[in-house]
């Protein structure tokens, strides 16, 4: 990695070839690893007799629920070590993205099994082979097919022994190609979780699993980490548990040859537990929980004794697929943005996903040996090395989260998010412009007669009313100047028009008669309701808003169902005058107060603090949050419909409305309008030149 830190790029010359060769070497660990583990369940459980499987099934459940339960409480712990940051985020889709529905069914039970060994459906693989092992058992004359299936799973074995010969050259190439393509902006934020990450794996798997097992077996401490060693270092380099599944199978069948020889098929327990273990949600996949926990905390959600009974209960069996299927469901336990699903995805990709892979190896080399133990009978307990443990363990631990709390407190951490969305520009060319704080009419200005077009060629500009307030569609940046969705693509069509812009900044009762009057030709977009439909024409819609919630960061768990929200007397619900739908409220809320607000501003004064929580449009609740990290943004379920957002105009100029319908597809099939949503609603400023 120092290499590519230092010469590698991802232009340069070499970069194509050790790209190619870090794809081969993973792909050719791949090829072994899927068959092995399909073949290893298959002969070693098929070998057993009922019996003895019954007796290995029943310690290795208990082992792995005790095991489980220790991972568990360090990873519970760690948020004790998360520092008190405030913080918000730009709108994504992502936030009223509809998870993908978890089918525990259809993830385990292979309708199909050549289905599941071609689209790699792990849990289905195992669930096959484990049944076809447990059908060979009670056939007597089965030595034979044993012996050809054993002989398959050794050529597939000695297949990735061979492939292991060039795992210096595969590490490598891999090592260059992660430093290469690194990005230090998508460490921004994510130094907590990492930090902490880091810290659990080396706690528990240089530490805990072996010093427990050195403690109450026959294994020595050094001899433990000997027999992954090599698993680790390749599950790091790679990012895959899966590729050295064959690996640690033969290295721990080693380690137990050594001490249970006498046993009957103790050397087979690895075949058949550690690909096991792959389908299981232990070992580097429980990190996905400290994510989850660290999303909530990232997000200023408040987590309760209850969340935590929750996320164990309910997300651990989300854990049977993989981690990234599992997450988006896992985020949803504490109603977590999905944008946070991006910064699992580039965690993973950076670092916790090889962290992960050696926490899974050091799980599935440590469980093999435990179940041969029971099944010798030969835990004893050392007390020299439990005296010593007990004493250590606890120590570093508590060392550790300390120096962790520290750590974190020490960091020179500023909220940017205002920063971020006041500090933007126009993303694309502007006219020149003209602002004024309120309308001023005069006679020269009141030509209601003249179509917009022959109006605004006459005058030399085009005169646009904006509204108060309005986040992200228009408001003023750190420099004073109008900026905004709204505004820039106010600006466009004064480009196209080859004419200047002149902006006046409105109230939104005014717009209806200054429109009618002709003093203004168009004004920022509005919500498509009956309410706003009646008092304007409308143009065609050029963006959407769904319907979401602003709530105090503590309070977001009282606002994620609909049904909740609207059975509750108790509850005052503010509406910004643009999102007030009379009808509509009066028939929705008939248990709760909803209450008409000229200005989101309101909600978040003093004086406004018996209102409870302020419904409004998703893109624009993330903007105020931006600017009120206190708050947060709850799209509650089931997901409402979303609201179009559509440039009020004169109710009879048809010729405008149908010029504004043209020009709008235009710029929407241009990809104009996207890209000025994604900069100024989604805050990508990557498309900034």
């Amino acid at each position: 990695m120092a290499i590519g830190l230092i010469i590698g790029s991802i232009n340069a010359p070499l970069y194509p070839i050790v790209n190619n060769l870090a794809d081969a070497f993973v792909m050719l660990l791949q090829m072994t690893a899927l068959p092995y583990i399909s073949l290893s369940l298959i002969v070693g459980i098929g070998g057993l007799s009922a019996g003895k499987a019954k007796t290995a099934l029943k310690s290795t459940l208990i082992l792995i629920i005790l095991l489980m339960a220790l991972m568990l409480c360090f990873i519970l712990m760690a948020p004790l070590s998360f520092p008190n940051w405030q913080t918000a985020e730009f709108y994504s889709a992502a936030t009223v993205k509809v998870s993908q529905e978890f089918n525990l069914v259809e993830l385990f039970i292979p309708s199909n099994p050549f289905n599941a060994f071609a689209n790699a459906v792990i849990p289905s693989v195992v669930f096959f082979s484990v049944f076809v092992g447990v059908g060979l058992m009670p056939i007597k004359n089965k030595r034979q097919t044993l012996a050809v299936l054993g002989n398959l799973k050794q050529s597939v074995s000695n297949i990735s022994s061979q492939v292991m010969r060039f795992a210096p050259i595969g590490i490598f190439c891999i090592g260059w190609r992660a430093s290469s393509t690194l990005d230090a902006s998508q460490l921004d934020g994510l130094m907590i979780y990492v930090a902490s990450a880091l810290v659990l794996v080396v706690l528990l798997s240089f530490v805990v699993f072996p010093a427990l097992l050195a403690t109450i077996t026959p294994f020595g401490y050094r001899a433990i980490l000997k027999a992954s060693r090599e698993a680790m270092i390749t599950a790091f380099a790679t990012g895959s548990f899966f590729v050295v599944i064959p690996i640690i199978v033969e290295k721990t069948k080693e380690l137990i040859a050594t001490q249970y020889a006498h046993i009957d098929n103790a050397d087979k327990v690895p075949e058949v537990i550690v690909p096991i273990s792959y389908s299981l949600p232990v070992g580097g996949k429980l990190l996905s929980l400290l994510f989850v926990l660290f999303a909530a905390w990232f997000s200023g959600a408040y987590i309760s004794f209850e969340d935590y009974v929750k996320l164990v209960v309910i997300g651990i069996p989300q854990l049977f697929g993989t981690s990234t299927l599992a997450m988006q469901n896992l985020l949803e336990l504490f109603n977590v943005s999905h944008t946070m699903f991006d910064f699992f995805i580039v965690s993973e990709n950076l670092v916790v996903g090889r962290l992960s892979a050696l926490l899974s190896v050091t799980f599935a080399s440590c469980l093999p040996l435990l179940v041969a133990t029971s099944m010798a009978k030969a835990f004893r307990v050392k007390k020299k090395a439990l005296i010593r443990n007990l004493a250590l363990i606890p120590l570093l631990s508590v060392v550790a989260f300390i120096s962790l709390k520290y750590g974190f407190s020490a960091i020179s951490y500023q909220y940017q998010g205002y920063a971020k969305f006041i500090e933007r520009d126009f993303l694309m060319d502007e006219v020149n412009s003209r602002y004024l704080d309120e309308a001023v009419q005069s006679s020269e200005t009141m030509q209601p007669f003249v179509g917009v077009l022959t109006r605004i060629k006459q005058r030399g500009f085009i005169r646009v009313g904006y509204f108060r307030d309005d986040l992200p569609y228009s408001f003023h940046n750190n420099d004073g100047k109008l900026v905004g969705f709204d505004i820039e693509i106010m600006n466009q069509l004064a480009i196209d028009l080859n004419v200047d812009i002149e902006f006046v900044k409105i109230f939104r009762h005014q717009a209806k008669a200054l429109l009618a009057s002709g003093y203004l030709d168009i004004t920022t977009g509005v919500p498509v309701i009956p309410d706003n439909m009646a008092q304007f024409t409308l143009t065609m819609p050029y963006s959407t808003q769904s319907i979401a919630i602003i709530v105090k960061d503590k309070r977001r768990a009282e606002f994620t169902q609909w049904d909740n929200i609207l059975s509750r007397d108790d509850l005052i619900l503010g509406i910004p005058e643009s999102f007030y739908y009379k009808k509509a409220i009066a028939k929705t809320f008939t248990h709760g107060k909803a209450w008409e607000i000229s200005t989101p501003r309101l909600f978040f004064k003093p004086e406004f603090s018996h209102i409870d929580a302020m419904v409004f449009g998703a893109a624009a609740s993330s903007a105020w949050t931006l600017l009120n990290p206190s708050y947060t943004v709850v799209v509650p379920k089931p997901e409402l419909a979303p609201l179009y957002m559509a440039f009020p105009i004169n109710k009879n100029d048809h010729a405008f409305e149908l010029f504004m319908r043209n020009w709008l597809t235009m710029k929407q099939q241009s990809k104009t309008i996207d890209k000025l949503f994604n900069y100024w609603i989604k805050g990508d400023t990557s498309l900034k030149k």
